[in-house]
C-alpha cells in the first residue's frame, strides 16, 4: 500500500484538514498517478456538507484530477510513466450492462463507482478523491490529456467540461441554434465556450447583471439579467435550447416559456429541493425537459480532444490546498471566476 497525503472532512460540520490514506499498489491493469492539479467542483461542497444525503466520512473530495503517470501495471498498454493523464467522476462500473457496453458508464445499471464518496466494486472499500498526492485507477477509466492543453486549466474539463459538452452533443445543438445558458459559474462558463465553438448563438441568463461583460468576453452573443422581470416577457419563445446549470432553487416553468415550439430545456444543475413543474409550459408548445449526467469515458476523451483542437480550457483561480475551506466559502458567494483549482504541490510541501 502507498501512504498518501490528502485533505479530508471528518464530518458534515467539519472543515477539511490534513489526512493520510492508503492507495493500492498498481495491479495488472492499474495506473498510479502523481496528482498535479485538482479542480474544486460545487458538488464537492454539496457532498462534504451532506446536502444530498448519503455522505460517508472521512471524505476526500475531488473528481477533476490531472497529473502524470508514475507507474503502470504489467498489462497496461495505453499509458506509460510520464504521460499527462486525467481522472474524472468515474473510476469503475460493471462494464457489462447495456450502458457500459455503449460507453455510457455514468448510467451503469448497477451504479458507477465514483471517484470519491463511493465504494469499490467489492462494496466495501471506500474511494478517496483528488485532494491528495496520488491515486491508483484502472487504465480503462484514465483519460489522456492532449499536449496543447495547460494542465491546470484542463482539470475542470473532467467534470465541468464534460457535464456541458455531453448534453450539447446528445441533444443535437448545432451551428445556428439559439441556446440560452442559465447561470455563469463553473459549468455555465464552459457551456458558453463549448457552444460558441460549436457555432450556436449563445445567450447567458443570469441573476447577476455584473456578469454581462464576462459573458460576452467568454463568447456569448447576448446577455439578459433574470432579476429584471421584463426579461422573461421579452424572451418568450426565443430559444431552441436552454442549458440550465444552476444548483440553487429556481422556477423551471418560467424558463420553459422561453423555448420555441419543440424546444428543449436540459438540466445539469442539481438543486437540493424538488422544483414544482406545471404541465402547460410543456403542453402548449410541445416542449421537452431533459437532463444529463457528466459523460462516459469515451465521450470525455472526445471532449478533451475537441477542447485541444479548438483551444478551449477553463478559466481558473489556482489555490494552495491550505485555502480550500476559504475557497468553499467563496464558492457559496459566487466569488470565483470561474473554477478553483488546487495546486497539489502545496500539499506535497506541507
Amino acid at each position: 500500500m502507498l501512504t498518501t497525503r490528502a485533505y479530508a472532512a471528518q464530518s458534515a460540520k467539519a472543515p477539511l484538514a490534513p489526512f493520510s490514506l492508503e492507495r493500492r499498489e498498481p495491479g495488472t491493469h492499474d495506473v498510479l498517478i502523481d496528482i498535479l492539479y485538482c479542480g474544486v467542483c460545487h458538488s464537492d461542497l454539496h457532498q462534504v456538507r451532506d446536502d444530498w444525503g448519503g455522505a460517508t466520512f472521512p471524505m476526500v473530495p475531488g473528481h477533476e484530477i490531472v497529473g502524470r503517470v508514475a507507474r503502470v501495471g504489467s498489462a497496461v498498454t495505453r499509458f506509460k510513466a510520464g504521460d499527462a493523464v486525467g481522472v474524472g467522476c468515474i473510476v469503475d462500473s460493471c462494464r457489462d450492462c447495456p450502458s457500459c457496453r455503449k460507453g455510457d458508464e455514468q448510467y451503469c445499471d448497477t451504479g458507477l463507482v465514483g471517484t470519491y464518496n463511493s465504494r469499490e466494486r467489492d462494496g466495501v472499500t471506500p474511494t478517496y478523491g483528488g485532494y491528495s498526492t496520488h491515486i491508483t485507477v484502472d487504465e480503462n477509466y484514465v483519460l489522456r490529456i492532449p499536449e496543447s492543453l495547460p494542465l491546470d486549466r484542463a482539470a475542470p474539463l473532467l467534470c465541468a467540461g464534460i457535464t456541458t459538452y455531453s448534453p450539447l452533443r446528445h441533444y443535437g445543438v448545432k451551428a445556428g441554434d439559439r441556446l440560452a445558458v442559465v447561470g455563469l459559474g463553473g459549468l455555465g462558463h464552459m457551456a458558453v465556450k463549448l457552444a460558441k465553438t460549436m457555432g450556436a448563438e449563445v445567450t447567458v441568463l443570469s441573476t447577476s447583471p455584473s456578469k454581462r461583460d464576462d459573458a460576452l468576453a467568454l463568447g456569448a452573443t447576448h446577455f439578459a439579467a433574470t432579476s429584471n422581470k421584463d426579461t422573461f416577457k421579452n424572451l418568450t419563445g426565443r430559444f431552441d435550447f436552454i442549458l440550465d446549470t444552476v444548483s440553487a432553487p429556481h422556477d423551471y416553468n418560467a424558463y420553459l416559456n422561453l423555448l420555441k415550439v419543440d424546444g428543449t430545456m436540459i438540466l445539469v444543475g442539481a438543486p437540493e429541493a424538488p422544483t414544482p413543474l406545471a404541465a402547460f409550459p410543456l403542453i402548449m408548445r410541445r416542449r421537452k425537459l431533459g437532463g444529463s449526467l457528466i459523460g462516459g469515458i469515451r465521450e470525455t476523451q472526445e471532449m478533451l480532444d475537441f477542447c485541444a483542437k479548438h483551444g478551449v480550457a477553463s478559466d481558473i483561480e489556482l489555490i494552495p490546498i491550505q485555502k480550500i475551506n476559504e475557497a468553499y466559502e467563496r464558492m457559496l458567494k459566487g466569488d470565483v471566476r470561474y473554477r478553483f483549482v488546487i495546486d497539489i504541490a502545496s500539499l506535497r510541501k506541507a
